[in-house]
């Protein structure tokens, strides 16, 4: 029998959104992320990092900022969360964070189990603004396995402990 796992951790990420965005619905400013910004969310799709596609929320106040975002790969999904700095107050800034990456995958058709993967995220890159409430942004993601269930229950090989790098181009629209 097929554990529907994807869709619990879809459902949670997408209910997570609607309370996030709606909690700060009253003081949504139509600005971006900086040293200069106020307070606001920004909504956007990102292709690459933790997904093919993703769709993110993020909450800024001033320089700082909490992203939520859910993707999908082939057969999996992902949810996010990452805090973020930004840093001077100009259309094109750096930006910096950590944060945590599950993914998920329904157990398979041969008998596998669902796989499970919790991973450490570092994403450093740039975002540039641009006609006032949209922005483009190239990140490049450092990841981190910090705990493995594979769907093959005999497979015991351990996780690689190295820094996987992945690459995340995104649009942003700030509300």
């Amino acid at each position: 029998m097929k554990r529907p796992t994807y869709r619990l951790v879809l459902s949670i990420a997408l209910a997570a959104i609607a309370l996030t965005t709606n909690a700060w619905s009253q003081e949504l400013q139509a600005q971006v992320p900086g040293s200069n910004a106020g307070r606001g969310a920004r909504f956007g799709i990102a292709l690459g990092g933790i997904g093919r596609w993703s769709g993110t929320v993020e909450l800024y106040d001033g320089a700082n900022s909490a992203e939520l975002g859910v993707g999908l790969w082939s057969g999996a999904v992902s949810v996010s969360v990452v805090g973020k700095r930004y840093f001077f107050g100009s259309r094109v800034r750096p930006v910096a964070g950590a944060g945590l990456w599950l993914v998920a995958s329904g157990a398979g058709e041969n008998g596998s189990r669902s796989a499970w993967a919790l991973v450490l995220r570092a994403p450093v890159g740039v975002d540039a603004g641009f006609a006032d409430h949209h922005a483009l942004g190239l990140i490049g993601n450092l990841n981190r396995a910090l705990w493995v269930r594979r769907g093959n229950p005999e497979d015991t090989a351990p996780s690689v402990g190295r820094l996987v790098p992945l690459p995340e181009l995104y649009y942003r629209y700030a509300r």
